[in-house]
């Protein structure tokens, strides 16, 4: 598909062709045919080319003189208008009948707050203006969580987070500098091969040559070698995914601790699947140096949490923290598993209301300790004592009490399987 664009001619050869750049570009772009360029043309002159980029490079179709653009003060018959020109308002808002309610204008913000002109309200009944009391609603000052005046763009109530609105996500940080750099240094012919490696590997190279063959046998022109572009795709891919890898690691350190662990990872890991330089192997070792302090930091403050919950007697909490660790393969500590294991066998005891004792062994039976929990005791209560027959099979210690048999562990060929059936359901 052809486009049109600006170019500057930068030098006439012997043979008569003439080279070309991009207008405002400072390095010579291709080659042009002597019988393509307009008479009484020299060096510098700017041109309109019509151009059809292709994988072996920009083909200029036809050129043509730029019209010079016409002023408008200086155009012919035109009238000048004195004085300041008023505008009329950009929506009108039609009230139905019997209907108190206004169409949402899109010129008001999310807040209520008119961004454009208002126009004159000295028509309006005193008690409708904003922020005046109206006789037929309360006072939204003496409210909870009201305001006695309009809000300003970007205010909050009290209580309000800064929580980003449903359905926003989090922008990451972007970098195309390594991108530019390397298309930058290449040959006019590699570039249209370089972004289509960028847009999608090889994949979406094999599709853009047969796209464009099947454009070139439609209008009658020889197909381009697919062998050819497909060996100099080849000899760029570690190129390109050098730069683009090296963009994304350097958006991820100018971010730092703003930027999402799970995101981090990943680059991390893309970091052995490129053929990196000195500056990338740098890049790479800061990457995972603070991929393993941020790591090193969740897991600490996860055992901190764990450790004083149970030093204050929050023995739920506890058991809680236990079952949401920072990694899904990070392990509680031994010694602070036979601790944490203790002191919920100590709170479990007879005494303990039932309704208290059943949330606690919910949060048992989920945790990584459930084999070596040893309840002191359970509670008077039919539906307690229902729950501890259930949860035997995970907490051991409660068929004891029970007068039940103990039963085994189940073996190992059945626990994987059981696992992959949860996984597949």
């Amino acid at each position: 598909m052809s486009r049109r664009i600006d170019i500057e001619l930068t030098s006439k050869s012997g043979d008569g062709s003439w080279t070309w750049r991009a207008a405002g570009a400072r390095q010579p772009k291709g080659v042009v045919d002597a019988a393509l360029v307009p008479e009484s043309q020299a060096v510098g002159s700017v041109l309109r080319a019509e151009i059809e980029t292709g994988l072996e490079g920009i083909e200029i179709l036809s050129l043509a003189e730029v019209k010079p653009s016409r002023s408008p003060e200086k155009a012919p018959g035109r009238i000048e208008v004195m004085g300041t020109p008023r505008r009329a308002p950009d929506v009108s808002v039609i009230l139905a009948p019997g209907s108190g309610k206004r169409t949402r204008r899109p010129d008001r913000d999310r807040d209520g707050d008119d961004r454009g002109d208002r126009g004159d309200r000295s028509d309006r009944p005193s008690g409708s203006r904003r922020g005046a009391p109206r006789p037929d609603r309360p006072d939204r000052s003496d409210t909870p969580g009201g305001s006695g005046g309009p809000r300003r763009p970007g205010s909050r109530r009290p209580g309000e987070g800064e929580r980003p609105t449903r359905g926003e996500r989090p922008v990451a940080p972007t970098s195309t500098v390594h991108r530019n750099a390397m298309l930058a240094a290449l040959r006019p012919e590699q570039i249209p091969v370089a972004e289509q490696l960028l847009r999608g590997g090889l994949p979406a190279v094999r599709q853009a040559i047969d796209a464009q063959n099947s454009a070139a046998k439609a209008s009658g022109r020889p197909a381009a070698s697919t062998d050819a572009l497909l060996a100099m795709a080849d000899e760029l891919l570690p190129v390109v995914k050098l730069a683009d890898w090296k963009d994304r690691a350097t958006a991820a350190q100018a971010a730092g601790k703003d930027f999402r662990l799970r995101e981090l990872r990943t680059v991390v890991a893309a970091s052995r699947t490129v053929i990196l330089d000195e500056e990338g192997r740098a890049l790479a070792k800061s990457l995972q140096e603070s991929l393993d302090r941020r790591v090193t930091a969740m897991r600490e403050e996860w055992l901190a949490r764990i450790t004083n919950a149970i030093t204050e007697g929050r023995i739920l909490q506890a058991v809680e923290a236990s079952i949401r660790p920072p990694e899904p393969g990070t392990r509680c500590p031994a010694d602070l598993a036979v601790r944490l294991a203790a002191a919920a066998g100590e709170a479990m005891t007879a005494d303990t209301p039932p309704e208290e004792w059943m949330k606690l062994l919910d949060a048992v039976v989920l945790s990584p300790v459930r084999r070596t929990v040893k309840p002191a005791g359970i509670p008077a209560d039919e539906v307690a004592r229902q729950a501890a027959r259930h949860a035997a099979g995970s907490v051991p210690a409660l068929a004891k009490l029970l007068g039940l048999r103990i039963p085994p562990p189940p073996p190992r060929g059945l626990v994987r399987e059981h696992r992959l059936s949860s996984a597949g359901g």
